[in-house]
C-alpha cells in the first residue's frame, strides 16, 4: 500500500469515525468492554496501557472502570521530549492536560511515567485494521517506536498489544511496513479476533 492509499484510507476511516451515532457509539463502548473481559490477560495482569478516546475513537468507558475494581493499574500515554510514548498512572478523576496534539494526558511527571516494556497489555486506539493484527495509525508513528522491541520477541510478548475500533474499520489486508508492529488481538463491538492465528509465517 503507498503512502497515498495510506492518507486516504486514513481520511476515509476518520469520517467513517465521525459519522458514528452518539448511541451507537455508548453501545460499542459498552460491546467493547463485554469483549475485553473475555481476554484472560485483561482480567489479571498488572499495568494495563490505555488511551483517552479523541477524534471518534471508541471510547474505553466501559473497559476501565472493572480493572479499577480489580486492582489493576491504568496508564495513559504521555509525550516526554523524545520520540516515545511513556505511560503515566491515571485515576478517574485525575485532572489531564492537553499535549502538543491537543490530547489530553496526565500532568507530566517524570517520577511518576514508566517505559513501555514495563506494561502487560496496551490498548491500542486504530484507524483500520485487518485480521493479521496490522494495525492503520495516526500517521505519527508513536505506536510503532515505543514498541519496536516487541519485533524482537516471539509473540505473544511480555507486553500484549490489543487494537481497539470499530468493526467498519476492518479492512481486507493491510501492507505491512518494515517498522510497523503487529497486534496480538483487536476488539471491536462485535468481537475479539486474535490477530496471531490469522498472522502470515514469518
Amino acid at each position: 500500500m503507498s503512502h497515498g492509499d495510506r492518507a486516504a484510507l486514513r481520511l476515509r476511516m476518520r469520517e467513517l469515525r465521525l459519522a458514528i451515532a452518539p448511541a451507537e457509539r455508548i453501545g460499542a463502548a459498552r460491546a467493547v468492554g463485554e469483549r475485553l473481559a473475555q481476554l484472560p490477560e485483561f482480567q489479571t495482569d498488572l499495568r494495563i496501557g490505555a488511551y483517552w478516546a479523541v477524534r471518534g475513537e471508541l471510547a474505553l468507558s466501559h473497559a476501565l472502570p472493572p480493572l479499577y475494581r480489580r486492582g489493576q493499574i491504568v496508564l495513559l500515554p504521555v509525550l516526554g521530549a523524545g520520540e516515545l510514548l511513556r505511560f503515566s498512572p491515571w485515576l478517574p478523576g485525575q485532572e489531564l492536560v492537553a499535549n502538543r496534539f491537543g490530547i489530553p494526558e496526565p500532568e507530566h511527571n517524570p517520577a511518576n511515567e514508566v517505559d513501555p516494556r514495563a506494561l502487560d497489555l496496551v490498548l491500542v486506539p486504530l484507524l483500520a485494521f485487518d485480521r493479521r493484527g496490522h494495525r492503520l495509525g495516526s500517521g505519527g508513528g508513536w505506536y510503532d517506536r515505543s514498541f519496536a522491541f516487541l519485533n524482537a520477541q516471539t509473540r505473544p510478548a511480555s507486553t500484549l498489544l490489543v487494537g481497539v475500533g470499530y468493526a467498519g474499520q476492518e479492512v481486507p489486508a493491510l501492507d505491512a511496513e518494515a517498522h510497523d508492529v503487529a497486534l496480538d488481538y483487536v476488539v471491536t463491538e462485535r468481537e475479539l479476533i486474535d490477530c496471531r492465528a490469522g498472522a502470515a509465517p514469518a
